[in-house]
């Protein structure tokens, strides 16, 4: 095996039911020791992917690799327990009448010691060594996702398929658990598929997002490139809130209440949608009628009135009604910012954070 041959490989597989295609040729390659997410909303075909993968469905058409070695396609196929695939689900489906030290040695193979050796590793390195004799009842949800883990990375697989392994846990528990979880995986050499809905998820843990929608791969690439050049306006709005400017496209350029924008690409007379995310409109203070000057980055400033201001947190997130359209506009702000309803106020847009895609329908 070559070191760029990819640890997991499946090449255009395709799933219906009930003749309704769920998952449309889908292919994705993960190199040993990648963490691939498959991201999308409910519905989209990941988990059927991951079933496949693992071999509980069977796909209708395309093939499936394990270290350039054929595992499955419509005729051939390797049994689940031959694949040297781990898996974790949402359900971490611990026995009840097992301890957690038998739970981690289910399926070894090997000597007793051998075994005992392993389990004693794998919970010492998730923090439950101490835990060896309790029982899983008496854990909280976040150690038992630990020893699901241990359990799963017991024989060594090749690949964990983990679906939304994290759901189930608080959400001040979930960071540290995933980092904990993404260590262990990484110090073992794992190769990692994750299906996720959330996009918070997929950016802190995957090295490469598979954005799916409808069954099929839409977009693929560096987490750091799938946010900041979406394929299309659903793209952009599945990691964040947007704004929409519309406009017609003449020479290049697109006319709008905030000045011009390049829509290179696009013919003249095509109707276009702007699209761009809170955190980039900037907010400046009316001064008598009048707002902050033009500039190349942020383009001519429009004015709207403070509709709603709340605090988020980390962030304040701010409402507008435009005066140019009636229409409400979100900008967020680091820290606290909350003016008072009715504020009048002069918004601006950084051109280098704007995509441009054709008008729906």
């Amino acid at each position: 095996m070559s070191a760029e041959t990819p640890r997991l490989d499946i090449r255009h597989i395709t799933k219906r039911f009930e003749g309704k295609t769920v998952v449309d040729d889908v292919s994705l390659s993960i190199l040993p020791g990648y963490v691939t997410c498959l991201l999308g909303p409910s519905g989209c075909g990941k988990s059927t992917t991951l079933r496949m993968i693992a071999g509980v469905e069977v796909q209708d058409s395309g093939t499936i690799h394990v270290d350039g070695n054929l595992v499955c396609d419509t005729v051939f196929r390797v049994p689940p327990e031959r694949r040297s695939i781990g898996l974790m689900f949402q359900d971490f489906a611990l026995f009840p009448h097992l301890s957690v030290a038998a739970n981690v040695a289910f399926g070894l193979t090997g000597s007793k010691a051998e075994q005992e050796a392993r389990v004693r590793q794998l919970l010492s390195r998730v923090g439950l060594e101490s835990y060896m004799n309790a029982w899983p009842h008496e854990l909280s949800g976040g150690e038992q996702q630990r020893v699901a883990l241990a359990r799963a990375l017991a024989p060594k697989p090749r690949i964990m398929l983990m679906d939304e392994p994290f759901s189930g846990l608080d959400n001040r528990l979930r960071d540290g658990i995933r980092d904990e979880t993404l260590a262990l995986l990484k110090e073992e050499g794992t190769s990692v598929l994750l299906v996720t809905h959330e996009p918070e998820e997929a950016m802190r843990m995957a090295d490469e997002i598979a954005l799916m929608r409808d069954g099929r791969i839409v977009q693929l690439g560096a987490p750091y490139n799938v946010y900041n050049a979406p394929v299309d306006k659903a793209a952009v709005a599945f990691f964040s809130d947007i704004n929409i400017l519309s406009g017609v496209v003449q020479g290049a350029l697109v006319d709008t209440p905030f000045g011009q924008f390049l829509a290179p690409g696009h013919a003249d007379g095509t109707r276009v949608e702007i699209v761009f995310r809170p955190q980039h409109v900037s907010i400046d203070f009316d001064r008598n009628g009048r707002g902050p000057n033009p500039t190349p980055m942020a383009g001519t400033p429009a004015r709207g009135v403070v509709e709603r201001a709340r605090f988020m947190g980390s962030e304040s997130l701010v409402e507008f009604r435009m005066d140019h359209d009636r229409e409400v506009l979100r900008a967020t702000v680091p820290n606290v910012f909350l003016p008072k309803v009715g504020t009048p106020m002069w918004l601006t847009v950084r051109r280098d954070r704007c995509f441009v895609y054709p008008s729906e329908g």
